[in-house]
């Protein structure tokens, strides 16, 4: 085993399940391999329904008494758990790439933003601030409090293992509420090692229970969780049409939902770009995390008078990526998740060749030469492309990029509205016209919209989600912490009568 490994506390055979304690699991082993080498990495025994059970019964008794703890004091468990991490940051970068196949400098970059998240919410936990209002009854107060909501669910993707737990967690612990992860079945050593390095902070005030994880199947444990009236809020971070049933199911027991779900996101280069910042800031977008994140950028919305020196200067740029093992510094595009993303890229580049695209550069399969011979590897592609093709309407969660032309401003944001998910979304221009028109409430329909910055790479200060099909709900940022817990409207009488609302009058002996 990798001494990072060791130091994360994951050997060879590890338990699905922790719950203030790990818990002897009984279902079918999981194995975790590495996307960059096909290799085992580890087994992990996965949880059953009734671990699952046993799992949800912890937590709500870790509830039972951490709704009851001043909010600074739950904010100071998340300072000490952000430290955790901290000291840590190293080793969990490295599982990252190891076992999700993010470049080192990613995976680093995933694990720092959990420590900042959890910055962020210690200072929150002295800010979950309610209202106070004038009643129209004499003698009287009202106000609006806001309360602890309950067990949270959290199911996670494999391409954020550790920040999309964080993003929830960190901010649902200030709130009062434990968490119950599912991370991805793909990923399950990242949720092993991050809970290794927080649970000792949690367990010496002997809340472990608060970074409950259970690993297992969809059928075991992640439809229960969805089905499950003793979570209240379900947070999932997924494919569309995984999140559309995951609606469906919540909102008929009447949870409530955090959906961060597809994204197709685009930037604009309008005429007077500056394709200095321009063309590393699609290139990053787009071949990050091997084109596998959110907000990777999916289509470039092209000014026609840049289109020839946008494509030479793309061209080049994608000559010069490093394509390699995740775990060298100098790689910059990983490999695929899993040989079925590289079978839904190709499957991608053939239909939209065969709607009259034309694939430029890259898409294909690299066989790569020693250990990395079983990995999945491709080159990333550029199409060119047009914005109603079928195949662009779609995400493809794999490293393809659409150059697709546009005339002007009004032509640029009428094909940037016209698919289906509403993310993320970036126009380059030193024109203020340009960047206000793109940022009013007839430009963008995303959720995030950047001026003069690509579309991947989202700060935790700002609240983290998107519109349409992206499913809705927000994460991190802001005010995100009132989804994480319940309002409620308090009237204090402190006369000795009884005025009713309205001027009603009710008289009784």
């Amino acid at each position: 085993m990798m001494d990072f490994l060791k130091e994360l506390g994951i050997g060879a055979e590890n338990s699905g399940a922790y719950c203030n304690e790990w818990l002897k699991t009984s279902g079918s082993w999981l194995e975790s391999k590495s996307p960059a080498t096909g290799e085992v990495i580890a087994k992990v025994r996965q949880a059953t329904g009734d671990e699952y059970d046993r799992c949800v019964l912890g937590a709500q008794e870790a509830f039972e008494r951490f709704r009851m703890m001043p909010a600074p004091h739950r904010g100071e468990i998340v300072r000490q758990v952000g430290n955790a991490m901290r000291e840590k940051k190293d080793a969990l970068g490295r599982l990252i790439a190891l076992e999700n196949g993010k470049i080192l400098q990613e995976g680093w970059g995933e694990v720092q933003e959990a420590i900042d998240i959890a910055d962020f919410a210690v200072g929150q936990a002295r800010q979950l601030y309610g209202l106070s209002m004038h009643s129209e009854r004499p003698a009287h107060a009202m106000r609006e409090q806001w309360q602890p909501l309950g067990v949270v669910g959290v199911i996670t993707a494999f391409n954020f293992p550790m920040a999309v737990w964080a993003w929830n967690s960190m901010i649902a612990w200030i709130c009062g509420d434990p968490c119950v992860w599912k991370p991805a079945s793909s990923v399950p050593l990242c949720g092993i090692g991050l809970v290794n390095v927080c649970r000792p902070v949690l367990e010496a005030e002997g809340l472990g229970a608060l970074a409950t994880l259970c690993i297992g199947s969809g059928r075991e444990v992640g439809q229960k969780m969805l089905e499950d009236h003793r979570l209240p809020l379900i947070s999932f971070t997924g494919s569309t049409a995984v999140g559309r049933r995951v609606g469906e199911t919540v909102s008929g027991r009447f949870g409530k939902t955090i959906l961060e779900l597809g994204g197709n996101n685009a930037v604009i280069l309008m005429e007077d770009a500056d394709l200095s910042i321009a063309i590393p800031s699609i290139v990053f977008g787009a071949v990050g995390t091997a084109g596998q994140r959110c907000t990777s950028t999916r289509r470039v919305l092209c000014h026609e008078s840049l289109m020839e020196t946008v494509t030479k200067r793309l061209l080049a740029a994608y000559q010069s990526v490093r394509i390699g093992d995740p775990l060298e510094e100098s790689t910059l595009c990983g490999p695929l998740i899993e040989n079925g993303s590289v079978e839904e890229m190709q499957d991608a580049l053939a239909s939209v060749k065969k709607e009259g695209g034309e694939v430029i550069f890259g898409g294909e399969v690299l066989k790569l030469d020693g250990k990395l011979s079983g990995g999945n590897f491709v080159k990333p592609a550029i199409v060119k492309a047009e914005n109603h093709f079928e195949t662009v309407q779609k995400e493809t969660f794999a490293p393809i990029l659409y150059l697709i032309p546009i005339k002007d401003v009004e032509d640029a944001i009428e094909k940037h509205n016209a698919v289906p998910q509403g993310l993320s979304s970036s126009i380059f221009t030193l024109n203020m016209r340009y960047a206000e028109r793109f940022l009013c409430a007839a430009g963008s329909d995303c959720g995030i919209a950047n001026v003069n910055i690509g579309t991947s790479g989202a700060e935790i200060g700002g609240a983290f989600g998107g519109e349409k099909e992206t499913g809705g709900g927000r994460e991190s940022g802001s005010d995100a912490w009132k989804a994480y817990m319940r309002r409620q409207t308090n009237t204090i009488n402190w006369s000795n009568e009884l005025p009713l609302a309205q001027g009603v009058k009710f008289d009784v002996d």
